[in-house]
């Protein structure tokens, strides 16, 4: 597991410019809004992560905000990465899920009710291996920030009410 650090003797691979990923979400968005949701969306696989649409309260408005963001399975939870383009602020849902962790998912085939937490110990560390797995630069993306990148387990709802 990575200590997620800045590190000068690693060469980190090129990205993309910022405003050429904000460029490519938003169409993304855009393609998913003008399809009416029918594209834009896809199941995680084994050898691919998927795109899910998080639906979290906003913690200053109390609206509801609305970003997609990659998946992938671990049994019935979802998992997704806290990073904002690898840039060092917080993403915005993320924020919102510390601050209200309920939130709904809609996947390809349906949506979900769930409650977020950030992967800590044994738990994290088993979720970011299963990322590395699908990303071999996950690493040294992660190094391009200052603190530790969260790993988000998205619970369904009537899970966390069984228990």
């Amino acid at each position: 597991m990575s200590d997620n650090r800045p590190s000068e003797s690693r060469s980190v691979p090129r990205l993309p410019p910022r405003w050429f990923i904000r460029l490519a979400w938003r169409a993304h968005r855009g393609l998913f809004r003008v399809t009416r949701g029918s594209r834009g969306l896809w199941p995680a696989r084994a050898d691919r992560w998927g795109a899910m649409r998080v639906t979290t309260l906003g913690r200053r408005s109390g609206q509801e905000r609305s970003v997609i963001l990659g998946y992938l399975e671990d049994g019935p939870n979802l998992v997704t990465l806290a990073m904002n383009g690898w840039g060092e602020a917080e993403p915005a849902w993320w924020l919102n899920l510390q601050a209200h962790p309920q939130a709904r998912v809609q996947l390809e085939n349906g949506t979900r009710d769930v409650i977020a937490h950030a992967a800590a110990g044994q738990e994290r560390g088993r979720l970011w291996e299963r990322w590395r797995a699908l990303d071999r630069h996950l690493d040294d993306y992660a190094r391009r920030r200052p603190t530790e990148t969260a790993v988000v387990v998205l619970v369904p709802r009537s899970s966390v009410a069984e228990e």
